[in-house]
């Protein structure tokens, strides 16, 4: 199974709130350090949702494609949200199960991963910054 589809290639190229929010109410920096990618999610968040996301990312094509993904729907998204979508993706890579519904559906692109888990982490690092920024301190 081929691991770099155009479509995940496609994803990685036109990834969505790239930059950052000047005054945002949290800022996650993570880095993963099996494979060096690193994200930085910027969160303005009104009602505990995610009212305005800007990230930057440096990653491989597949934690790109993650990335491009999740942005395109994070607005609207609350903790319980970005949760159960991280154990959805996470659940898809580790145990093969199905991917996230839609609007996350796009996840399924991801699939040829799975067997590459060293890749799992850069997959995984937008979700889990997107996450941590959702918990209240």
């Amino acid at each position: 199974m081929k691991l770099y589809t155009e479509k995940i290639l496609k994803l990685a190229t036109e990834i969505p709130h790239i930059g950052k929010i000047e005054k945002a109410d949290r800022v996650v920096s993570l880095r993963s350090p099996i494979c060096g990618s690193s994200i930085t999610v910027y969160i303005n968040k009104v009602s505990g949702k995610v009212h305005e996301f800007k990230q930057e990312v440096k990653a491989c094509a597949l934690g790109q494609a993650s990335a491009s993904i999740l942005a395109n729907n994070v607005i609207g998204l609350d903790l319980l949200g970005i949760s159960a979508l991280h154990s959805s993706v996470k659940d898809m890579l580790e145990k093969n199960l199905s991917a996230p519904p839609p609007p996350f559906s796009n996840y399924e692109l991801l699939r040829p991963a799975i067997e590459f888990k060293n890749r799992h982490a850069s997959i995984m690092l937008v979700l889990d910054a997107t996450r941590n920024a959702l918990q209240d301190d």
